[in-house]
This record gives structure tokens, sequence and C-alpha cells, in this order.
């Protein structure tokens, strides 16, 4: 590959002032804006060619993440700029962001982002930049295609998902699901049938609106760039590829440094608790920025954890302006209970660092796939309870992978106390759980042997189409 890429250097010296200008947009959640972040950071890090990363996105998020910057060539080489999208009274600016955002909500944001088309066109005329980088905006893509800038889709979630739903999309007659042909593992439980049915009802609307994942990948310039690593998805990126007719490229875990996350006073009271703790007996609990457990859930999650003996951090989280005496007063009546074996925040956490401690020996997650790759990278192994959207099938491919085990609900969608303290001793504890602490720990060891291997065909794929584009120019 270094041939590959000193050839490309030498044809575009003397044609350029030899520096790539990437812009990149995201949808407005953590869990997208932080993938793209780290891949920026490693773009502008590479050695065998110059880039400059326009980062773009709301106010709001920008200044949620500018202290990740701080400093050093990142602050010179990333730089942000401003996506305003339209206010209204009960969207103002604060609320142009996922992270709190009370579910209601969600589809008001979706649409003040797609209407912020004017806004992202003039900021497309006045950088100019040589590649897009995008993941759900497909009407963004549309705008720099007229601009002939190459665009490249980023999927922030597993290729599994991808390839689960582009398949559905693309399979309209007979049962949409059935003869997907990884059905035996990667699949909707019985009780998520109101997902399949959900599912069912995009496909279906097809011929009303092109499905924005359909499209997205469809507007993508020759490749599409996903999150993930290739050793455990293989066969679906092989699925992926055949079905849109593109090169899947894996770009690896993307996953940030603890020395990047924000220290504060409570990170550190956090840290000097888990400090006390014996090695590998504390498991981490999160559901991420977008999810906010009912009451119901966290009563059975804190009853499951009352069963077992392992300490754990759990981070709760609360959408804005909702009333939370109820489950206050669960919570304080369970850390009552549970004494110093428990630590309950309701403030951001630093994961990462969480997760690197050699206390931490489990994570009872909702499998978002940020969470999934932190847990590799770490060699934490998953106790999943998945919520929504992506993460039933992010779950399912865990297990498939053999780095976690499942709390599966009952029939009525419900969360089982036992099930929860079950798994959560198994994971952590029992030998029956072996096998999942000795796979997360191979596939850790394998993610730090690789480097920047993925990162350096990533690279070279971007200069190519960077040449092509310049190629054309100059005819």
């Amino acid at each position: 590959m270094e041939t590959s890429i000193n050839y490309f250097k030498s044809h575009l010296e003397g044609q350029t002032n030899g520096t790539i200008r990437v812009l990149m947009l995201s949808w407005l959640a953590h869990g997208h804006i932080f993938p793209f972040l780290e891949l920026a950071k490693r773009l502008v890090n590479t050695n065998n060619f110059n880039f400059i990363v326009y980062f773009c996105s709301t106010p709001i998020i920008l200044n949620s993440i500018k202290k990740k910057l701080k400093g050093g060539k990142f602050s010179s080489l990333i730089k942000f700029v401003e996506l305003h999208l339209q206010e209204s009274s009960d969207l103002p600016p604060s609320h142009h962001t996922t992270n709190g955002l009370p579910p209601n909500l969600m589809g008001k944001l979706k649409k003040a982002f797609k209407s912020s088309l004017p806004n992202f066109t003039n900021i497309l005329e006045d950088l100019k930049p040589d590649l897009f980088l995008y993941d759900s905006a497909e009407w963004a893509a549309n705008v720099a295609r007229e601009y002939h800038i190459p665009s490249i889709n980023f999927i922030t979630t597993s290729t599994t998902m991808t390839c689960f739903l582009f398949h559905a999309f693309k399979n309209l007659k007979g049962n949409i699901c059935d003869d997907f042909p990884f059905i035996e593992t990667i699949h909707f439980r019985s009780y998520e049938k109101h997902r399949l049915d959900n599912l069912i009802a995009r496909v279906e609307n097809q011929h009303v609106q092109k499905e924005s994942t359909i499209e997205c990948i469809e507007k993508s310039s020759g490749i599409v760039l996903i999150k993930g690593i290739k050793d455990n998805e293989s066969k679906y990126c092989d699925y992926l590829s055949k079905l849109c007719g593109k090169k899947i490229i894996l770009v690896g875990p993307l996953v940030q440094e603890p020395a990047d996350e924000d220290d504060d006073e409570n990170s550190d009271e956090i840290i000097s608790w888990l400090n006390k703790k014996s090695e590998k007996s504390t498991i981490l609990i999160s559901f991420g920025s977008e999810y906010f457990l009912s009451n119901e859930e966290t009563e059975a999650i804190g009853h499951g954890l009352e069963l077992t003996n392992v300490n754990f951090i759990w981070v709760v989280r609360f959408p804005k302006g909702k009333d939370i005496s109820i489950v206050e007063n669960f919570l304080q009546g369970f850390l009552a209970r549970v004494g110093d074996r428990g630590l309950v925040v309701d403030y951001w956490a630093p994961q990462a660092r969480i997760l690197k401690h050699p206390s931490i020996g489990g994570f009872l997650s909702h499998c978002g796939w940020s969470s999934v790759m932190e847990s590799m990278k770490y060699g934490i192994p998953l106790i999943t309870l998945p919520m929504q959207i992506d993460q039933p099938i992010n779950s399912r491919l865990v297990e498939e992978v053999g780095i976690g085990i499942e709390v599966v609900r009952s029939d009525d969608r419900k969360i089982d106390k036992e099930k929860v303290a079950r798994v959560i001793n198994k994971v952590v504890n029992e030998e029956g759980g072996r096998f999942v602490r000795e796979k997360i720990k191979n596939v850790s060891d394998k993610i730090a042997l690789k480097g920047n291997d993925e990162m350096n065909v990533v690279v070279e794929e971007l200069v190519k189409l960077y040449y092509q584009k310049k190629k054309k120019i100059n005819k």
C-alpha cells in the first residue's frame, strides 16, 4: 500500500498546495458526532498527506466538543463551522442536539436539520472543499454533487445493521427478513415485533419517499466508510458490497483515548471511587445519551443489581423538563440498600477512562455502536440490554462474535430482575462466562496489534477520490 500512497502523492505534488480539504457533516447526536471527530483527528494526523477538516455542526454541539481539540495540531487543522438551524419556541438553539432532547421533539429536530439546506449550501460555496463526508444527510450530498465535490457516506452504526436494513429495503417482494442470509443469528426477537412492523412500514413507504438509508449509500462516490472491525463483520461487509455495488471500507473502532475526555471534579470522584475496588469486580451501567429508562425499567435493573454481589457505577440520564421525583425516590432507597457497592451519577461520565480502569469487569450496555467499540478496544465483556434503533441487531452481533451475553426480556417486553442478575454474575464472575471474557480479550489484543492499518486504507481511498477529481478538473 505504501507504493500506492507514494504514487498518488507524487502525482498530486505541484497540482495543489499539498493539502486535502475535507468538509464533515453528521447527524446531531453524540453517537454520530464523536466518530466523525475521531475520524477527523486521525486524518489530520496521517503522515503521508496534509488534511484539513472543516467540522460542521450546530453551535451547541461545537461548544460541547471544543475542549477535545485544545492545543496541539488538532486545533489548527480541525476547524469548526457553525450550522445554524431555524429556531422555534420549543426548539431553541440549546435543543439543536439530541443530547437530553425530549423524545417528542426528535421529529422537529430532524425537520429543522434538513431545513438548514440553504445555510449548508452557503457553507459549501464559501469553503469549496475537496471532499465531503456525511452520514444521514442525503440532501447535503445532493448539493455537493451539484458542485462536483466527491461525497463519501460515513456510517457510524454497524455494518451488520446497515446490511440488514439495505437487504430489507431492496427486497420488496416476499418476507423481507426471513430470506436474509444470516437470519439465524441476526434477527428481531418475538417481543421486538413492533420494530419489525416499523421496518416493514418503512419498506412499503418507499413508493412515496425513498428510504434515507438507501439514498445516502447510493449518493456515495464509489466507496462507503463504516465504523467497525472487519474481522468481526467480514461476511456482512461482503454482502453489503454485493447489495449496493460499492466498496465497503471499515475504518476501525474510532474510540477516543481516555486522555481526550473532559476531566473535572466529577470524573475524578468516579476514578477515586474505582481505585478502592478490586480488579474486575465492578461493572459500568450506561444506556447512552439518547435513551431514558422508564421508572419500571429503572426499578427492574436496580432490583437485579441488588441480587448480585458485584460493584457498579450506574450512569442515569433524564430528559430535560421531566418530573423525576418517582425515580429519584427509588434510587435513594436503592443506594441505601446497596451501600458502598454502588455509585449512581446523573451527570456526564468519562466512559473510556472508566472502561480502561482495572477494576472494571463488565459493561451493562444498550449496545449503542460506540459503546460496543469501546468494550472491544478495552477488553470489557458486555451484558447487553438493547433498547431501540440499531441496538437489538448490534446485540445479536455481540453474541455471535462471543463478546457478550444479552439479558433477554419476557414476552411482554419487560425486564426481568432475576435475568439481569443471572447474566451479570455469569459474565463477570462465573465459569459459564469464561468464554466471553477470553474472547473479548482476544479481540482487544487484535485491535492493538492492527494499529493504524484500517486508517491507512481509508487515507488511500480518499486520496484516490481526490486525485480522480483533480484529473477531471485538469482535462
